[in-house]
């Protein structure tokens, strides 16, 4: 598993966030979120999943069991070192940390979605989308495209063309013009086999979500917000697109996200600070520890 540098704090070091990228996407997307988090003082690991950074081919040799494989080693490396852990990903990204959610409630204590994609609403979607949506094969899958929205899913330019700059002179293989419809369907087998446990999920969840998101619609927050077991925090933007944690309100999506990151450490903290004292009771004269 390639990842960015982990990169730790000082004054948070033992809580941890592990923050996992898109289809067809790579770390550099949630780089300013994991930054601004460091800076803050917290633990911050951020991998890159399977078969993404290389060549199409590469991607299309993996399932989403592969990619959750990664985001799973993440959490296990992360847990090593750190008391709390918090867990957020983008579009697809946000969809894999619901599922470590589900699947290991022991270790993850919160979770943070941006643009977090059960399916795909947003206005530049393929008309073709809903005959795809009746195929269930990946070879027939891979006969469609689903480019890559008109903006790339950034709705400021000077941030847009920076970003595809960027790519062009390193030579990014990262920087598709489409993605194939075989890892289009390994996205939707994920999601649906996430939205059969979200009531399994009782940690508390903050959504930050486009309202103009041009890939997956504000309906995917909205479900979500309904369906979820626990505490859901839902913040809407109003100048972003699909990629909110670079696009304008990129200073916002990371203010929200370190206040909640501080706020489950804070709760968590304190619920082990009164802890000892609920258990305490006296048994001849001496004080002992209820089991």
């Amino acid at each position: 598993m390639q990842t960015i540098e982990k990169t730790t704090g000082s004054k948070n070091s033992r809580i941890g966030v592990l923050l996992i990228h898109g289809l067809c996407g790579s770390p550099s997307e949630i780089r300013f979120v994991a930054n601004g988090l460091t800076r803050n003082g917290y633990t911050v690991l951020c991998p890159q999943l399977a078969g993404h950074g290389g060549t199409e081919a590469d991607l299309l040799s993996t399932t989403w069991q592969d990619w959750y494989e990664s985001a799973e080693k993440g959490l296990e490396e992360l847990s090593a070192t750190c008391e709390t852990v918090i867990v957020g990903g983008l579009s697809t990204g946000a969809v894999l940390s619901l599922m470590l959610a589900q699947r290991h409630p022991d270790k993850v204590h919160a979770v943070a979605l941006y643009s977090p994609t059960l399916w795909l609403s947003g206005r530049q979607i393929p008309w073709y989308l809903p005959l795809f949506r009746m195929v269930n094969s990946k070879w027939v899958a891979n006969l469609f495209r689903f480019p890559v929205p008109l903006h790339v899913g950034i709705k400021d330019k000077r941030i847009r063309d920076f970003i595809c700059n960027a790519m062009a002179a390193e030579g990014s293989k990262v920087a598709q013009v489409s993605t194939p419809g075989g890892a289009v369907l390994e996205r939707r087998r994920l999601a649906k086999k996430v939205m059969q446990g979200l009531r399994k999920i009782s940690q508390p969840v903050l959504i930050l979500h486009a309202r103009e998101d041009d890939y997956a619609g504000l309906d995917n927050a909205a479900y979500l917000q309904r369906e979820l077991a626990g505490p859901v925090d839902l913040v809407v933007l109003e100048d972003s697109y699909h990629m909110v944690t670079v696009d304008r309100q990129r200073h916002l999506v990371l203010e929200r996200t370190a206040d909640f990151v501080s706020r489950i450490a804070g709760s968590i903290a304190d619920s082990i600070r009164a802890k000892p004292a609920a258990q305490l009771r006296v048994v001849g004269g001496l004080s002992t520890v209820a089991a």
